[in-house]
């Protein structure tokens, strides 16, 4: 959600004779006129999973709280521009698994950025840090996926909090998508636990971040494995409009950046003036669904489900 501020100023005919050496200036009254618009990018699919084009704005609708709203913003196959917050799990588990596979990230920074897009790396372990700042270069995203480090514990609510952090500090476009895409085994075992899954999750979904993470499973049938890490990750996908994939080998981690590439291109921009509530900070619900009811029963819709009332 934005906020777009509106500011317009009388000037007075004091600051005219001000100006010729008259009277002294006389402060001119401004109007401020504050309005929020709130993103939500959709993505819309059929049984397959094969994303559904060729709908335009009459074909959606959007509630607050169970209220209707009005569509001011509507792009299709949104060209809108992207923040992508690309967090990489660098403990043992993962990094063994992602070492030779760097190039499938370095192909996804290559295919995903236009000169309007940003795209900022953070590698996470115990303590998570910003290796590239965001650019829309690719190739300074591939050199800094090339000095990736090596931890041990992983702090993955605290990474995704940071990430987050960053994305409310992307570009300020009123229109722009902010992505975070996590590389993790969903393992969640700090040294010192700082922070929790309530205050991450909040985080994103003030920020506006759709979390995509990419779940690294080197033995996908394993009894043993702990999978309450990767159930969290799959909920906050669930709420922030994202999509998980789960990756147990090279092909696989390949074909899940090519398909998270895939899922941002084919993505609606639906966007709205949020109605002001006094001083209410509480988290808002969204709704989305298609106006045609016999369309709704062919096709599955994804988007952000809630925001904070006084997020920026």
């Amino acid at each position: 959600m934005k906020s777009l501020v509106l500011v317009v100023a009388a000037v007075l005919a004091g600051v005219s004779a001000q100006q010729q050496g008259g009277a002294p200036e006389v402060a001119a009254p401004v109007l401020r006129v504050e309005t929020r618009l709130v993103n939500v990018p959709v993505n819309v699919t059929d049984a397959q999973g094969a994303a559904v084009g060729g709908l335009t704005q009459v074909d959606f609708a959007i509630r607050e709280d169970g209220k209707p709203q009005r569509i001011a913003v509507f792009e299709r196959e949104a060209a809108t521009p992207l923040s992508i917050v690309m967090a990489v799990d660098t403990s043992g588990s993962v990094l063994t698994q992602f070492r030779t596979e760097k190039d499938a990230a370095r192909r996804f920074a290559k295919d995903i950025l236009r000169e309007q897009d940003e795209m900022d790396l953070i590698s996470f372990s115990e303590e998570s840090d910003e290796i590239v700042p965001f650019t829309n270069d690719a190739k300074r995203i591939e050199q800094g996926l090339g000095r990736l480090g090596h931890g041990e514990d992983t702090a993955l609510y605290n990474a995704i909090y940071v990430a987050s952090q960053r994305l409310g500090e992307a570009k300020p476009d009123a229109e722009r998508r902010r992505v975070l895409v996590l590389v993790t085994d969903g393992g969640d075992n700090p040294l010192k636990r700082e922070m929790s899954y309530t205050k991450a999750i909040e985080a994103a979904q003030r920020a506006g971040a759709a979390i995509y993470p990419i779940i690294i499973v080197p033995i996908l049938a394993d009894a043993g494995r702990n999978v309450g890490g990767e159930h969290a990750l799959i909920q906050m996908a669930n709420d922030t409009g994202g999509k998980y994939f789960y990756v147990t080998g090279r092909e696989d981690l390949k074909a899940a950046f090519a398909h998270l590439s895939d899922d941002l291109r084919a993505q609606y921009l639906l966007g709205y003036y949020a109605p002001k509530r006094g001083h209410d900070t509480s988290l808002r619900t969204i709704a989305v669904s298609l106006t045609d009811a016999a369309l709704r029963g062919k096709v599955s819709l994804r988007n952000r489900t809630g925001y904070y009332a006084d997020a920026r």
